[in-house]
């Protein structure tokens, strides 16, 4: 139970740094594979920071759905639940979901108009010169504090409740594991650890599933004892402003309200987080939509299936916890230790630690790239090269790996906690969505009105945010006051709608007619999905030459293989018709399932106040379960599948060099 020490601190250092040493040795060991079998090395600026643009989408999908799964996605959406019932985790998943899929439409727009650019900055920089470079540098930093923040303050505070660890030393050691193996093998490092950690997220969910809903020696045992216990608990303390005061409803006002400001922000925190419009440009631009749309749908089983469970096994069991410790997320760790005592408490601690890192891991590739390219290049040296660029990003690496620490003890002991952080992100960077989205998307848009769009709207949604607060608190402006419904709703509101209606008229007004071919020519001298190693890695490999005269035939053969068609150098079409049909499929299947997640399901049950009855909550678990089990063949299972052959013709040479037998040559896998 919260503020009970379940597990010694031993286990706190055991997760935080053991396992976060294991993924690292193991990443290693990976990196070392992948520059001795493939043609991709890690000692290539292209492959460091954007994977040679030549992931398939199960891997980036993959690598999505770890992005987007912070603590607050395991945390905060179980907290929502156990405040407001199935709304809070329906509108948590579907929330965050939406997003992701409507971002599937700039991937490809991406791929279209600067299908070589290394950044989104980058491409802004070009149209827009270095006033709205560093207007939206601005935005993408404060996204990326405001993430790292969250998933610090967020796994440091459950990992100080369930192991009395100090949260000092966990904010710093954290980061650590992670900085390590994105250090040796950058962006394709970090989305191999992502499948990895995405595998062990599904398979711990599933466990807590299956214990909640089939194991009556947990204490709850199916959907229909903990309806029973539920409804018992409601007609006692009723959940304010919930139709018939029911954990079972749509109709909650509060659940709406964080709907709103859920939305909100999280739009702010895919356009302007780079680690997103990282994995577009890892990709190629048909696997890209594909990947968008797969990780989207799949991430909403995460929440959706998690905090349902969680959540209100919380109620269940009555859990003793304080407003302070609700907000800092605390209900899931609660209800794991109820559940399976110290058994619940380890696997919740890994759990956490595993979304926790994956997602740190993108933000870590992320920074490292915007000041790599978007500081150190055009404004230090512009003549960089290979070798000097890599060693900048390692530094960066490093020193923002530093930093989430110390920005986790900050907000610590600040006495900000990770709920208000998240509701306060769209307050802070919703502004830029719009003016963002416009920039890669439209060559009407407007440079003056989208960059005033963005300053405007982060002036009028502050204001709004305090304003609110103040009026209805007599003036008193405090963290508890900033926190509450209705200013959080309305700083998210006015900086989104304000800019988006600067922004759009603008650009509808005074329209402007950007040249495309600019942008296309970023880095176009360089083709990084074609290019032969840079000079740096040439000397690196003349340095070795007398190691690649002994190689094995079979090893030669397996490089060869990779470099063809069928291998890990997985090219889509880059003819304008398949980018045309890519981002058609993005614009129909994102439309219709924002209609669907966000209109057509939920406001028809929260207009018509419907309370679930128990077979009714019954239907509704098995299918989080059914979303579950999709999600996690999208990302667990599919990735295998479409590189089965690959990873066939890597296994052969492995063999080969351990046993020295000639083989077979390896002929290309066909898929």
């Amino acid at each position: 139970m919260p503020g009970v020490v379940v597990l010694l601190q031993a286990a706190g250092y055991g997760v935080v740094l053991g396992i976060g040493l294991f993924f690292s040795v193991l990443m290693v060991a990976l990196t070392w594979v992948q520059n001795r079998y493939t043609k991709y090395k890690a000692t290539s600026v292209a492959e460091f920071t954007s994977a040679s643009h030549s992931v398939k989408p199960g891997l980036i999908a993959s690598g999505i759905v770890s992005a987007w799964t912070w603590a607050a996605t395991l945390l905060q959406s179980s907290a929502i639940c156990y405040k407001f019932g199935i709304s809070g985790s329906w509108w948590y998943a579907a929330g965050a979901t939406v997003q992701v899929l409507l971002f599937a439409q700039n991937s490809a727009k991406l791929k279209t108009n600067a299908p070589n650019a290394s950044t989104f900055l980058e491409v802004i920089r070009t149209r827009w010169g270095t006033l709205g470079h560093a207007t939206f540098g601005f935005f993408a930093l404060c996204c990326n504090i405001l993430v790292s923040s969250m998933l610090i303050t967020g796994g440091s505070a459950t990992v100080t409740d369930l192991t009395g660890m100090s949260t000092h030393a966990a904010c710093m050691l954290i980061p650590v594991g992670v900085v390590i193996y994105v250090l040796i093998g950058g962006l394709r490092s970090s989305l191999l650890a992502d499948y990895l950690h995405t595998t062990f997220l599904f398979a711990i969910i599933m466990t807590f599933m299956f214990t909640v809903y089939t194991s009556e020696s947990a204490g709850i045992g199916s959907p229909k004892a903990l309806y029973e216990r539920l409804t018992e608990i409601a007609k006692i303390h009723p959940v304010k402003d919930n139709a018939q005061g029911s954990y079972f409803t749509m109709r909650s006002k509060s659940g709406l309200i964080f709907g709103v400001i859920n939305i909100i922000g999280n739009f702010g925190t895919v356009y302007c987080d780079q680690a997103y419009w990282q994995r577009a440009i890892a990709s190629e631009p048909a696997s890209c939509v594909k990947a968008f749309i797969l990780g989207g749908t799949a991430w909403t089983s995460i929440p959706l299936g998690f905090a349902t469970t969680m959540g209100l096994a919380a109620v269940y069991f009555q859990v003793d916890l304080t407003p302070g410790e609700v907000s800092a997320g605390l209900p899931a760790a609660a209800a794991a230790v109820q559940l399976l005592g110290k058994t619940g408490a380890i696997l919740m601690l890994i759990l956490l630690f595993l979304a926790v890192t994956s997602a740190a891991s993108a933000e870590l590739v992320a920074v490292s790239s915007l000041f790599t390219y978007d500081f150190y290049i055009p404004y230090i040296n512009p003549r960089a090269s290979d070798s000097q660029i890599l060693k900048v990003d390692h530094i960066a690496i490093v020193a923002y790996g530093v930093i989430m620490g110390l920005l986790g003890i900050i907000f610590f002991e600040a006495g900000i906690s990770m709920g208000w952080l998240y509701e306060f992100m769209g307050c802070l960077i919703g502004s830029a969505v719009a003016p963002i989205a416009l920039a890669i998307m439209s060559a009407k848009a407007n440079r003056l009105g989208c960059i005033a769009a963005a300053w405007i709207g982060l002036a009028v949604g502050i204001a709004g945010w305090l304003g609110v607060a103040a009026a209805e608190n007599n003036g008193n402006i405090t963290i508890d006051t900033t926190f509450q419904d209705y200013p959080m709703l309305t700083g998210n509101l006015l900086a989104l709608g304000v800019s988006c209606i600067i922004a759009f008229s603008t650009s509808w007004m005074w329209p402007e007619n950007f040249d495309w071919e600019i942008t296309r020519a970023i880095h176009s001298e360089r083709d990084h999905s074609e290019a032969p190693p840079t000079k740096d890695v040439d000397a690196i490999e003349a340095e070795d030459s007398d190691k690649k005269d002994a190689e094995l035939p079979q090893v030669a053969s397996a490089r060869a293989s990779m470099s063809e068609e069928g291998g890990l150098a997985y090219n889509e079409n880059k003819d304008p018709a398949k980018l045309r049909q890519a981002f058609k499929l993005a614009v129909y299947v994102s439309v219709f399932l924002f209609f669907l997640l966000i209109i057509a399901i939920p406001l028809p049950l929260f207009f018509s106040s419907y309370v679930f009855p128990q077979v009714g909550f019954t239907v509704w678990i098995a299918i989080t379960f059914i979303w579950v089990f999709y999600g996690s063949f999208a990302v667990v299972v599919y990735p295998i599948y479409e590189s089965h052959g690959s990873i066939a013709e890597i296994a052969t040479a492995i063999y080969a060099d351990i046993t020295g037998k000639r083989v077979k040559d390896v002929a290309p896998s066909v898929e």
